[in-house]
C-alpha cells in the first residue's frame, strides 16, 4: 500500500492541511482499516473500487466522491477491490468559509460530495491518469472560489491556540482571548467547525500523543506529561474513548491509514 502526503501549492497553505494519496498498487485483498479522529474535515475522491463504511454500526457501500465532517469516535473502513482514493485535508475552517456550509450537519458524517460541494463533484473520476495533474485541477478549483470569498476569523485565534497548545488550554481563557462569552465561542465552534472547543482540544491532543510516540526513547511517563495529561489513567481513558484500544496494544508504527493520517 501507498500512502502518500502532498503539500498544497502557494495561496492555498491557508485553507488545505495536505492533499493524500492511498493507493493498493492493484493489490484487492480485503483490508478493514479503523479511522481516527484527526481534526480535520476532508474531500475524497475513490478512483479504485468503491469503499464500505461502518461509522454508526451498520456497513453501506460509499459513493466515489464523498465530504467527510469531523468525527468524534473511530469508525471502519473496508475495500471491496483495488484501492485508490486522492483526498483534501482541509483546515478547520475552510469549508465553513469556502462554501458556506454548517458543520455541525456533517458531524459524524460521510455524506455525498455532490450534495455539497458541486464545484469538486464535477471533476470526472476517469481524469485521474496523472496524479498531479488531478491535484492541480482541484488546487485551480479552489484557488478560484478562494480569491473571491470573505472569511470568518472570529474563532480563528482560539483554533490557533488550541493546535499550539496540544489541546491544553481552558473555554474559558479561549472565549476571553477571542473576545466573547463562552456561550458565542461555542456556538460559532459548532457551526464553523462541527465540534465544541472542548472536544475539538480534546482532539488536538489525541493526534498530540501520535505525534509524540514518534520520537525515540519516549516512556508513557514522559507522553503522559507532555501530552498535559493529570495521570496515566486519565490518559488511558482518553485513549481508548477515541480509538477503542489501550494505548499500550495500539500499532503506532504499524502502516494504517489511521496512522498514515495522525502523523502528518
Amino acid at each position: 500500500m501507498v500512502y502518500e502526503h502532498i503539500a498544497p501549492s502557494n495561496g492555498l497553505e491557508g485553507i488545505v492541511q495536505s492533499f493524500w494519496v492511498v493507493d493498493s498498487e492493484g493489490d484487492s485483498q480485503i483490508d478493514r482499516q479503523k479511522i481516527v479522529p484527526d481534526g480535520y474535515p476532508e474531500v475524497i475522491y475513490h478512483y479504485g473500487d468503491p469503499f464500505r463504511i461502518n461509522i454508526s454500526g451498520q456497513w453501506y457501500s460509499q459513493e466515489k466522491k464523498l465530504l467527510a465532517g469531523q468525527i468524534k469516535n473511530h469508525f471502519y473502513l473496508e475495500n471491496t477491490g483495488v484501492s485508490g482514493m486522492v483526498g483534501i485535508k482541509f483546515k478547520p475552517l475552510a469549508l465553513a468559509n469556502l462554501f458556506g456550509i454548517n458543520m455541525a450537519s456533517i458531524t459524524d458524517r460521510v455524506v455525498p460530495l455532490e450534495d455539497y460541494i458541486p464545484d469538486l463533484s464535477s471533476i470526472s473520476l476517469n481524469s485521474f491518469h496523472e496524479k498531479d495533474a488531478f491535484i492541480g485541477t482541484l488546487e485551480n478549483i479552489l484557488l478560484k472560489r478562494h480569491q473571491g470569498t470573505s472569511y470568518y476569523t472570529e474563532i480563528e485565534s482560539a483554533i490557533e491556540n488550541i493546535i499550539e497548545s496540544k489541546g491544553n488550554v481552558k473555554v474559558s481563557t479561549l472565549a476571553e482571548l477571542s473576545n466573547m462569552s463562552e456561550r458565542k465561542l461555542e456556538r460559532l465552534f459548532l457551526k464553523q467547525i462541527g465540534l465544541s472547543p472542548k472536544f475539538y482540544a480534546r482532539i488536538i491532543r489525541l493526534t498530540s500523543i501520535f505525534k509524540l510516540m514518534q520520537a525515540e526513547d519516549q516512556t508513557w511517563s514522559d507522553l503522559v506529561f507532555q501530552a498535559g495529561f493529570y495521570d496515566q489513567s486519565h490518559f488511558i481513558k482518553n485513549f481508548q474513548e477515541f480509538t477503542g484500544e489501550d494505548p499500550s496494544a495500539y500499532g503506532f508504527n504499524d502502516q494504517t491509514m489511521a496512522n498514515f493520517h495522525m502523523n502528518k
